[in-house]
C-alpha cells in the first residue's frame, strides 16, 4: 500500500510529465497551498535510498536551495552526497568543468551548461546521480529570449549510470516564488530514480 506521500508526490509528477510548461504555471499557486514541501524531500529521499543512490546537486539561480530542501530531511545523509552553489560563470567552469566556450557561445542559461553542471558535479564527488539548475530567477537579467523566471533543468544518472535529462520551463511571479518552483521541479526529476543495475533487488 502507497503511503499518500507517495501518492501526493506522483500525483505532481504526473502533472508535470504530461504538460511541463502548464504545470509551471500553476505550481507557485501549489507551493502555496502546501506550504511546507518536506513531504517531497522525503519521498525523494525514501527513493533513492531504496534504489541505493546518492545524488549531488550543482544550483545557479537557487544557491542551494535545493540541497537544504534535500537535508531537511532526517538521515539525509544516507542519499545526499554534497553539492555545489555555482552561482558565477568562473565558478561553473572551475568547480565542475563547463567549458568556456559553452558560456561564451550559449549562454549560462542553457542546455549545454546545465548538462555540463550535472555531469561535473557527478565527476567531482562520484555520487550516483545528479540534478543542476541554472535561471533567471529576477527581478533583473531577462531577456526577450531568456525572459525572468527561465530555469534550464539537467538530471545525471537518476534512470540509469548514462543517463542525462534536461528540460526548460518559465515560471511565473517574483524571485522567491521563481526559486521554490525550480526546487520542486529539481525533486520531481529526482523521483523517477532507479536502482543501480549492480544492485541485487
Amino acid at each position: 500500500m502507497h503511503t499518500a506521500q507517495y501518492q501526493r508526490a506522483e500525483e505532481w509528477r504526473s502533472d508535470w510529465l504530461a504538460d511541463p510548461q502548464v504545470f509551471a504555471h500553476k505550481l507557485p499557486r501549489l507551493i502555496q497551498e502546501k506550504g511546507d514541501l518536506d513531504w517531497l524531500s522525503a519521498e525523494v529521499g525514501a527513493r533513492l535510498l531504496s534504489a541505493e543512490k546518492r545524488v549531488v546537486t550543482a544550483e545557479s539561480c537557487t544557491a542551494g536551495g535545493i540541497g537544504a530542501a534535500l537535508t531537511a530531511i532526517a538521515g539525509s545523509s544516507r542519499w545526499v552526497e554534497g553539492g555545489f552553489i555555482t552561482y558565477s560563470n568562473a565558478a561553473k567552469m572551475k568547480l565542475l568543468g563547463v567549458p568556456q566556450e559553452q558560456i561564451e557561445t550559449q549562454g549560462a542559461v542553457s542546455q549545454e551548461v546545465v548538462e555540463s553542471m550535472a555531469q561535473g558535479a557527478l565527476r567531482s564527488l562520484g555520487a550516483e546521480c545528479s540534478v543542476a539548475v541554472s535561471g533567471v530567477a529576477g527581478p533583473g537579467g531577462g531577456t526577450l529570449h531568456k525572459p525572468v523566471g527561465t530555469v534550464w533543468f539537467a538530471w545525471a544518472g537518476v534512470t540509469g549510470p548514462h543517463a542525462l535529462h534536461s528540460q526548460v520551463l518559465v515560471f511565473p511571479g517574483d524571485r522567491a516564488a521563481i526559486r521554490a518552483a525550480t526546487i520542486v521541479i529539481a525533486l520531481l526529476g529526482l523521483l523517477a530514480v532507479k536502482p543501480n543495475p549492480s544492485i541485487n533487488v
